[in-house]
Parts: C-alpha cells; sequence; structure tokens
C-alpha cells in the first residue's frame, strides 16, 4: 500500500508519464518527419535525381552543372544545419547582443535571485518550491529573451534583404563588379543587413571566394532568403550565366514570399487572438482571485498538495499552447 505522505508524489509522477505520453503523441509525426530544411532539399533534389536518371546521356553539359551545384550546395547547407546546433555564443550573435557567454550566466543568475526573492517574501511560497521555481526562471526567461531577440532580428534581415538585392542588381546592370555591389549594399542598406554583408565584403577582402563569403553570411543567418542568395552566388560563380536576372527573380521571389506571409498572418490573426486570451485567461483570474481573496488562492502556494497541482496545471497548459500553437503556424 501507498502511504499517505508519498500518495501526492505518486500522483504527480503518473501525471507527469501521461503529459509525456500525451506530447509524444502529437508531436511525434512533426519529429519523425524531420525537419522543414530537410523536407525543402528532399523535394528539390528527389525529382532532379530521378530526371536525371531518366534522362538521355546527349544533355546539357551545363544544365547538368548547374544541377550538380545546386545539388551540392544545398546537400552542404543541409549537413551544416544537421551537424551541429548553435552554440550560445552564436546564438548571442545572431540575436545581435553583445553579451559575452559570462555575462550571459550572470543575467540567468540575477533573474534567479530576483525570482526567489520574489517567491519567499511577496508570494509567501515553500522553500523547495521557491528554489525550483526561481532555478526554473533563472533558466527559462533569459533563454526566451535571447531566442525573442534573435527572432526579431532575423524579421528585420528578412524584411531588408530583398532592398539590398535589388540594390546589388542595379548595379550590376550599370557594369560595376560585384564586389562592388556588395560594398554599396554595405553602406546603403540598413541593419543588420548591413552588418552581414560588411562582413562579407572583409571575408573577401581577406581572399574568401565569393560564393565561400556568401555561403558564410549563409550560415550566420540561417533563414531561408540568405541560403537562396548564398545558391545563387555559387551556381553563377561556377557556371556563368546572367548574375542580374537570376538576383532580380529572386528579389521577386522574396517579396512574393514576403506578402504570402502576410496573408497567412492576416488569415490566422482570429485564431492568434483567441490562443492568447484562452492562454491568459487562467492567469488573470488566479490574479483577481488573488486580489479580492488571498487566503483562499495561498493554498496553492504554501501546501505540497497545491504546489502539485500548480505544477500539473501548468504543464497541461503548455500542452495546450503547443496544440494551439502547432495549429495555427505555416510554413511559407
Amino acid at each position: 500500500m501507498i502511504s499517505s505522505a508519498a500518495l501526492p508524489i505518486f500522483i504527480f509522477l503518473l501525471a507527469a508519464l501521461s503529459i509525456g505520453g500525451l506530447l509524444t503523441a502529437v508531436f511525434y509525426s512533426g519529429v519523425a518527419a524531420g525537419s522543414p530544411l530537410d523536407r525543402k532539399r528532399t523535394a528539390v533534389v528527389a525529382p532532379r535525381q530521378r530526371a536525371n536518371l531518366g534522362a538521355p546521356r546527349g544533355g546539357s553539359a551545363r544544365k547538368r552543372s548547374v544541377e550538380d551545384t545546386l545539388r551540392e550546395v544545398i546537400e552542404t547547407q543541409a549537413s551544416a544545419a544537421k551537424s551541429r546546433k548553435p552554440t550560445l555564443r552564436v546564438r548571442l550573435r545572431q540575436a545581435g547582443l553583445t553579451w559575452s557567454n559570462r555575462v550571459y550566466y550572470s543575467v540567468c543568475a540575477i533573474v534567479g535571485s530576483i525570482s526567489v526573492l520574489l517567491a519567499l517574501l511577496i508570494f509567501r511560497i515553500e522553500t523547495f518550491s521557491a528554489i525550483a521555481f526561481s532555478a526554473t526562471a533563472a533558466l527559462l526567461l533569459p533563454h526566451l529573451y535571447v531566442a525573442w531577440k534573435r527572432k526579431s532580428r532575423f524579421k528585420a534581415f528578412t524584411t531588408e534583404f530583398p532592398t539590398a538585392v535589388d540594390l546589388i542588381v542595379r548595379g550590376i546592370k550599370t557594369g560595376l563588379p560585384v564586389v562592388d555591389c556588395f560594398k554599396i549594399a554595405a553602406s546603403e542598406v540598413q541593419e543588420p543587413v548591413r552588418g552581414e554583408f560588411k562582413m562579407m565584403v572583409e571575408d573577401q577582402t581577406l581572399g574568401l571566394p565569393i560564393h565561400e563569403a556568401v555561403q558564410r553570411m549563409a550560415e550566420r543567418i540561417p533563414i531561408a532568403p540568405a541560403r537562396f542568395f548564398a545558391i545563387v552566388i555559387a551556381i553563377q560563380s561556377r557556371t556563368g550565366g546572367n548574375l542580374s536576372e537570376a538576383l532580380s527573380n529572386l528579389s521577386k521571389v522574396l517579396r512574393e514570399r514576403k506578402k504570402m506571409e502576410a496573408k497567412i498572418r492576416a488569415v490566422s490573426s482570429e485564431a492568434k487572438a483567441s490562443a492568447m486570451i484562452i492562454g491568459s485567461l487562467p492567469v488573470i483570474v488566479a490574479g483577481i482571485v488573488y486580489l479580492t481573496s488571498p487566503d483562499y488562492i495561498m493554498l496553492l502556494f504554501s501546501s505540497l498538495q497545491g504546489n502539485l497541482v500548480l505544477a500539473c496545471s501548468g504543464l497541461w497548459m503548455l500542452v495546450g499552447v503547443f496544440v494551439m500553437r502547432k495549429m495555427i503556424n505555416f510554413e511559407v
């Protein structure tokens, strides 16, 4: 028989196992399908491989060269994205933050200290629960801040990048070398595109080939527009062709993608608003109850059973948020 003291812990473990099973059932299909980059690489490379197997031997040599270069660049980008996850230093740089690793860990320590003081002095939570709460806040809040800054910088790069491509196209049509066009873009466009083009020009000044310098930019900014730009430059540098026309088509594709993303945001805005209201409603209600009847709700913070109820409720809320996020997010 299970003792009365161990019964809440046993219930909590069962709830945690059930939630883990539900999460596995909900997200297994997305994990098993691979990353979006893998799916896109398969969609591009596989049809070309099948076409090459069935094509006659006397095909165009330049066409085969372009296809081989495209396949090589896509596989390189896919292997680079799969082989290593971004380190903390890389994530801080992608977020546009000048923090070092020591500064980041110092921020985590400060957030944890403030959280434990708030939990003990204001909410009067038990010591063990307060330590667990502060540890979660110290690990989660700085990570979420860096992720938000990183996402915002990528979004700004996506918005400004077509302007830089158009500037390069106009420079090439007037007869300027590609490197000079990159220098003009590094001085005329807005951040964060300006800084990335400056680093690309510096790499070329140090003797790095242009397609490798562009590929390094795509690794620093791992988003679709930078990868498309790297593919176009790599194909042109190895097989030749009209670079201004290729970049002009790329600019049109990027702007059409932006329009499609705006349409998707407009269509899914109602669902996102509903999800935000549903997700914030329990927190708002708990705050109102705390202001009106603090003794009634403090049992959740001052007893072990209340802490377990809070933990289970928080886990179920996270499950609901993840499910709603999966339903309203679309890939372009």
